[in-house]
């Protein structure tokens, strides 16, 4: 067999080998990419339906006869999560977009759910998940993090909230936690490079007035545009966070207010 031969099977070799890698990989993210969106599916099924606190015309006259606290609904509703992996501590949607995801927190482990399922098991896709800094349901400000997949899942709307149109369309997020119900509005939308700013929107999380302060202050300056919504020293506060790519290492950045009455 001559030289020229050998280098064809050679080149022919390698040419399969990084064929067949290819669709391997190809069959694995797709694999991924469905049995994601499957999981979720099924863990949406697992949220009970919400019980509105029985009306009493009379004054309940010991505690067995006393309304259940929104806590207690909340945990009745998503029960069946908790019990699966008691990591999870809530549920996020937007109306009309793909967002609609358990939220998870991992203690010692900050990152873990960036590339691991609800099951634990390894992902690409990951679980929405809140910093590890964030004590859930108390923290003035809770961060929660989720991929920008190419796709449209997880976090890759919230960039569309660049566009004002966008947001006048989706105003409202909806963050539920085991201990209670939240309606949030947008107050801030904004692209953030990590690489060239000293602003951390994520280290605000328990924060004094005059912190709180410097955090509005701060996004409402980065926002894209005016909302026509700001929040005060007491507002609970979530931030959302995803990956953008206008910036190397860049972020895109959601605040928004828990609505009260």
């Amino acid at each position: 067999m001559n030289k020229k031969k050998i280098i064809t099977i050679a080149l022919i070799s390698v040419f399969s080998v990084c064929a067949i890698f290819t669709g391997m990989m190809a069959y694995w993210q797709w694999n991924d990419q469905q049995q994601s969106k499957n999981d979720f599916n099924a863990l949406a099924e697992l949220i009970a339906e919400e019980t509105p606190a029985p009306e009493h015309t009379a004054t309940p006259t010991d505690e067995s006869e006393a309304e259940p606290d929104e806590r207690e609904l909340a945990y009745a509703k998503y029960k069946a999560l908790y019990e699966q992996n008691d990591d999870f501590v809530g549920w996020i949607s937007i109306d009309g977009t793909a967002i609609d995801y358990p939220v998870m927190q991992s203690i010692g482990s900050t990152d873990f759910y960036l590339k691991h399922n609800f099951e634990k098991a390894y992902s690409d896709y990951g679980v929405p998940y809140v910093d590890e800094a964030c004590a859930v349901g108390l923290s003035a400000n809770t961060v929660i993090y989720g991929h920008h997949m190419k796709n449209g899942s997880m976090f890759s709307s919230l960039v569309k909230y660049a566009d004002k149109s966008y947001f006048e369309e989706h105003p409202i997020i909806r963050f539920d936690t085991i201990y209670g119900f939240g309606e949030y509005q947008v107050i801030a939308a904004f692209s953030f490079d990590t690489n060239n700013e000293n602003f951390r929107y994520n280290e605000y999380t328990d924060m004094t007035e005059t912190e709180y302060d410097e955090f509005i202050k701060n996004c409402m300056a980065r926002s894209a545009y005016d909302t026509g919504f700001t929040a005060e020293y007491g507002d609970m506060l979530i931030t959302l966070s995803t990956c953008e790519y206008t910036h190397q290492n860049g972020r895109f950045v959601v605040v928004a207010k828990m609505i009260t009455e």
